[in-house]
């Protein structure tokens, strides 16, 4: 570590007894730390995850740091594949949804941090700017956009120190703590790069805090999954078995009622003109047209349910998340996923369909599920949901920062 004197009248100080006498004396004196965050493999982030050697009127401090960001990871990592790492042991692997402490950000493409769950091994996960380097340039290789390397003025595949997947001019590591050389990065801009970065939904890490029980609960149920999965039998079974627990909100349409319907027990019936302009006014959170007649849930009719003391079942496009995933629904995204077609026999092709739309549902956006179930089975599936949902009432929740603060 460097400390920089930014005040001459410093330098005459006397070095402090502890810790806490060190952080006051360098705030004091407007000291600037520079922190050199080291590549070390697996071995040593194990036994030093929180600990950084300060140096200072010649004496060194080790230093236990205590940090408290968590994020919820929303993609897939495994180092031992990732051929921009430093040093593959030094990684450590991590599936979409799980829990991770940051410890330290202060190298510009690579974080130091541990699964929560994982009593003080900590390792490298990417940066979220290097991720999103990474997604970028996989997105313009995958859609054939990316042009000659060397015409661009970006670097060419077989350029040494050059990764041809991400365009970055990487740095020469050894692995050996004692070997290490001076790195750099230098990423090479490309004036391209800025409309595929407008194209893409880029996710990495959402910063999340866990929310003690009782003090926050779920107030929505979301279901998703392909369409024909079953997602319409689970919510009408869950409800009918817990109707004190659980409700649909009850959609409007501006078609006419039918002799034997009554308003606001099947349907909400509205005029034409008068759905438009609560549409317009960002009240409805999905709506369709079916047969002239159109058809919507309104936001309202949400929250009456959650004022009643119920949770609210959905099972709406993933694109009403953008809506839902605020604090004032708080929502459990469940991901109803297709059968396995093994020993499944698939006469007409629509296990195979609902498989296909099933992986791409997953892909696009599995970084928001809470809980994937497999609908195998409809007994066990419904058996399966309504004991997570148990879980979810009796047990702190990790949620988004944003939900809090």
């Amino acid at each position: 570590m460097e400390i920089r004197q930014e005040d001459s009248a410093a330098s005459a100080a006397v070095s402090p007894p502890d810790e806490l006498s060190i952080a006051q004396y360098l705030l004091y004196h407007c000291l600037e730390i520079v922190f050199f965050t080291t590549l070390e493999c697996s071995q040593l982030f194990q036994h030093r995850p929180y600990q950084k050697f300060i140096t200072f009127n010649g004496q060194t401090f080790l230093s236990t740091i205590v940090n408290n960001i968590f994020v919820r990871a929303q993609f897939d990592y495994d180092p031992l594949e990732d051929e921009l790492i430093p040093c593959a042991q030094a990684g450590i692997a991590f599936k979409t949804g799980d829990i991770l402490q940051i410890i330290s950000k202060d190298d510009h493409h690579w974080w130091q941090a541990r699964k929560d769950n994982a009593a003080g091994s900590a390792g490298l996960i990417p940066s979220p700017e290097l991720q999103e380097w990474r997604i970028a340039c996989m997105a313009m290789e995958k859609n054939k956009q990316e042009q000659d390397a060397e015409g661009e003025g970006g670097c060419s595949s077989h350029t040494e120190g050059c990764d041809g997947s991400t365009g970055m001019v990487l740095p020469s590591v050894n692995c050996s703590i004692f070997g290490r050389k001076k790195k750099q990065y230098k990423d090479k801009y490309l004036a391209k790069h800025n409309a595929v970065f407008d194209q893409l939904d880029l996710v990495t890490y959402e910063e999340v805090v866990k929310l003690p029980y009782p003090a926050f609960q779920r107030k929505t149920l979301v279901l998703l999954g392909a369409h024909g999965v079953g997602r319409r039998h689970i919510k009408n079974t869950i409800i009918a078995k817990h109707p004190d627990k659980y409700a649909y909100p009850i959609p409007h349409t501006t078609r006419p009622p039918r002799t034997d319907e009554e308003n606001g027990r099947n349907y909400y019936f509205v005029s034409h003109d008068e759905m438009m302009a609560d549409i317009a006014a960002n009240e409805y959170l999905e709506y369709g047209t079916h047969e002239d007649a159109m058809y919507g849930t309104k936001l309202e009719t949400i929250r009456k349910i959650h004022e009643e003391g119920r949770m609210a079942i959905l099972d709406v496009e993933p694109q009403a998340l953008k809506v839902l995933r605020t604090a004032e629904f708080a929502p459990y995204v469940v991901f109803i996923a297709a059968p396995v077609l093994q020993n499944i026999t698939d006469y007409d092709g629509s296990l195979e369909r609902l498989a296909k739309e099933s992986d791409m549902l997953k892909q696009a956006y599995g970084h928001f599920f809470d809980l994937t179930i497999v609908n195998n089975d409809i007994e066990e599936t419904i058996a399966q949901l309504e004991a997570a949902i148990e879980r979810v009432h009796t047990t702190p929740q990790w949620v988004p920062v944003s939900w809090v603060y």
